[in-house]
């Protein structure tokens, strides 16, 4: 039986229009544009606007990397929408399936926070490697507008919505994802979560139930950038060992865009020089699973990225998760 690895075949990402800058933010709550680039480097943040729909920018991206790849939707076999704010809390990756038209396509989400993309990457590539499936559209989609408390500066200044994609599909040639690790710590779920809200409500004499929402975004930053140092770093040191690799093969360290400081500890620790750091987190905030897509997409668009070039990602985020990857871009 002929070996199955995978290739990354194109690339695509959406923002919504609406742009608002640290100035616009000092407007809402007490912070300034200096206050909040020395300790995050985020200017601007895009923010969906009322009617806007994640699966509209999801779906957008999707067409994006498809025409990247040469892909016809109906060519798909699968769709993982790697998402934390669905339009529908049954999911809406069925909802992007319908709007690509994708008519042959299987299509879930996949719940990880800011380590979705990643955790979605490694799972299309399993049904690849496994030949049950020849062409996956990977999506990272957030749109954490909704659920930030704006008069929350140590949150609100920190998140943005958009979305990024990726094509993956089988090859027979060398396999390009060389390796890659994922993990999950539940204990520290309270550094940073979007918890359920509930208030009880008596249906009868015997019956209560707890009638629900969501509570807004929670976040323990010393400890999550405390995390993120810590962990990132270990994962893909190992994962460029398995590898047979150094950290000088590394063409590329792409990294959640949650804070730049947290890239600067990352790359500092593995020996990565500046220049190989990929950042767009100026632009656009934290844009959760879909930031390592889109930061990718912009790259690969701007001539950055070419094909062969050696990529190590982590994504990391609330659950706690984070997952690492090693892989080469393109055919």
């Amino acid at each position: 039986m002929k070996h199955i690895g995978i290739a990354i075949a194109g690339s695509g990402s959406a923002t919504p229009s609406s742009k608002l800058s640290n100035h616009g933010l000092s407007d809402i709550v007490e912070t300034s544009d200096e206050w909040i680039r020395t300790r995050t480097g985020i200017g601007h943040r895009r923010l969906s606007a009322p009617g806007e729909s994640l699966t509209q920018i999801a779906t957008q991206a999707g067409v994006q990397a498809l025409e990247m790849a040469g892909v016809a939707p109906t060519d798909l076999d699968l769709i993982i929408l790697a998402t934390s704010t669905p339009d529908d809390l049954f999911g809406s990756a069925s909802q992007v399936q319908a709007a690509l038209g994708a008519t042959q396509a299987a299509a879930f989400d996949l719940t990880a926070a800011c380590s979705g993309f990643l955790f979605a990457l490694v799972t299309a590539s399993q049904y690849i490697r496994s030949g049950a499936y020849q062409k996956i559209l990977v999506i990272g989609a957030d749109l954490l507008s909704r659920w930030v408390d704006w008069s929350d500066r140590t949150t609100c200044v920190l998140f943005g919505d958009g979305a990024g994609a990726a094509v993956i599909e089988a090859t027979s040639q060398a396999d390009n994802l060389l390796g890659f690790q994922l993990n999950s710590d539940g204990s520290l779920n309270h550094c940073l979560r979007l918890a359920a809200r509930t208030e009880a409500q008596e249906l009868c004499s015997d019956v209560s139930i707890a009638q629900g929402n969501y509570a807004f975004i929670s976040m323990n930053g010393k400890e999550v950038y405390r995390f993120a140092v810590q962990k990132v770093p270990e994962a893909l040191e190992k994962n460029i060992l398995q590898a047979n690799l150094t950290s000088d093969d590394i063409d590329w360290l792409v990294l959640h865009q949650a804070n730049q400081r947290i890239l600067d500890a990352v790359a500092k620790r593995l020996n990565i020089p500046s220049e190989k750091v990929l950042s767009n987190l100026a632009n656009y905030g934290n844009t959760s699973a879909a930031s390592i897509p889109l930061v990718l997409d912009e790259a690969v668009r701007a001539g950055k990225i070419k094909p062969g070039d050696l990529i190590a990602a982590s994504g990391f985020g609330a659950g706690l998760t984070w997952g690492s990857a090693i892989f080469r871009w393109g055919r």
